[in-house]
């Protein structure tokens, strides 16, 4: 776990400092009706004194060769699959080693917000957690209010509100882990969309990126 404490950085963020810095790693994205495709996806936790951090998150399908999708099959996605245990993610299934050749595709998903610790602690919350709430906007057309907990760095959060415009994809729910496993960020995102109900939906496995 590599990060500072800063002077300007605000004590109510303090159990987020650990998230701090951009993040850049490989996973997979696949739904009912979306077929299962690999990513590199790009992540910057940011802060500007205030009580929260600024998030932002670029999800780009990787482009495979013809001649790695080949001679991989259906396991040219990033790499080989590994199960998360209690170490991180329990359950989630992310990608870990690029394929030779790949390269960055298009945008499949982008998104913005803020991160912050609740001002007020509910009773049921464990004494090594604190209360959180993320705010996210996407350009396709949701306003999305997560609740949850950090932790030991372990994020645990559900949807409380996802608002949504007359022409945005049908999304009804959804659930994000994040947990620091061996220095990497790992992830797993489920979704309630499109009539389905909440099932895996994307994961990713990210290292954090040195400012050179």
């Amino acid at each position: 776990m590599v990060f500072a404490l800063t002077d300007d950085l605000a004590p109510e963020v303090y159990p987020l400092a650990w998230l701090l810095g951009r993040w850049r790693g490989e996973g997979v994205v696949g739904y009912p009706g979306i077929e299962e495709s690999a990513f590199v996806q790009d992540v910057e936790f940011g802060h500007d004194g205030g009580p929260y951090l600024r998030y932002s998150s670029t999800i780009r399908l990787l482009a495979i060769p013809d001649d790695a999708a080949a001679l991989l099959g259906d396991a040219a996605l990033a790499g080989d699959p590994v199960v998360v245990g209690d170490a991180g993610i329990e359950g989630a299934v992310v990608a870990v080693g690029p394929v030779a050749g790949a390269t960055d595709g298009p945008v499949w998903a982008t998104e913005t917000g803020f991160w912050r610790i609740a001002p007020e602690r509910p009773p049921e919350l464990a004494e090594d957690q604190h209360p959180l709430e993320i705010l996210l906007a996407d350009p396709a057309g949701h306003l999305s209010l997560y609740l949850g907990a950090v932790g030991k760095g372990r994020v645990e959060v559900a949807s409380d509100l996802i608002a949504s415009t007359a022409t945005a994809a049908d999304v009804s729910a959804g659930t994000r882990l994040y947990g620091l496993v061996q220095g990497d960020l790992m992830w797993a995102w489920d979704l309630a969309a499109f009539g389905h109900r909440l099932q895996s939906y994307a994961s990713a496995r990210l290292a954090r990126v040195e400012d050179s």
